[in-house]
């Protein structure tokens, strides 16, 4: 387990360097002045790379439900400096249509995290919990789709430029598809924890996790 913390550790901050290298080498920006391919594919290839790996080895998905649900969840209370979003929509500098939902909605989720990871991240909470990471997945999803489309949903106004330079490009190349795996990894716990209802952040045994992937909740 401890191997693959430090591998875990390892490949994300080879992850953040090449998202600041690729930045910095201009290759997230575009002629249109919005969020492009180049973006979606830089946020896309590491949760592609997770899923595989969660999928094909039965000892980093150990490793993964052995993470405490509560620091994954805790983790996300850095999501309450979407309020950079509505100062920079104020200042001109981002489209409403993708500052209000986005900056709200990562503020809503920033600003309850705290509280779901303590009173929620258990057993008797499970469903509560679960809805919880749901809703934090669709405000990333959305906030994504909006940078996408802001441009042709509102052609005449700012356009989201600015999120494909650093450091605002690391939000959607580093940020959103981490916070997206975390969300991800505590929902499979939770799904789990009726099966085996144990001590929050303990290692689940190979059984457990076989009985989670056919679907046995």
């Amino acid at each position: 387990m401890k191997n693959y913390g430090k591998i875990a550790v390892g490949l994300i901050v080879i992850w953040f360097a090449l998202a600041v290298f690729a930045a910095t080498q201009h290759m997230f920006e575009n002629n249109v002045g919005r969020i492009g391919a180049s973006v979606g594919i830089a946020a896309l290839i590491p949760m592609l790379l997770f899923f595989a790996w969660f999928a094909s080895d039965r000892n980093f998905r150990n490793f993964t439900f052995s993470l405490s649900p509560r620091a994954l969840t805790v983790a996300q209370s850095w999501r309450i400096l979407g309020f950079t979003f509505v100062l920079l929509e104020a200042h001109h500098l981002l489209p409403a249509v993708f500052a209000w939902p986005a900056g709200y909605g990562d503020m809503a989720i920033g600003v309850t995290a705290t509280v779901v990871a303590w009173k929620l991240a258990s057993p008797t909470h499970r469903n509560s919990f679960i809805l919880w990471q749901v809703l934090g997945i669709i405000d990333l999803v959305n906030a994504v789709a909006l940078g996408i489309t802001a441009a042709l949903i509102a052609p005449n106004g700012p356009t989201t430029a600015v999120m494909t330079v650093l450091p605002l490009s690391l939000i959607p190349t580093f940020f959103v598809p981490l916070f997206f795996i975390f969300h991800v990894i505590c929902i499979a716990q939770a799904r789990a924890w009726k099966r085996n209802p144990g001590e929050i952040g303990q290692s689940f045994s190979p059984k457990t996790i076989d009985g989670y992937r056919q679907g046995v909740s």
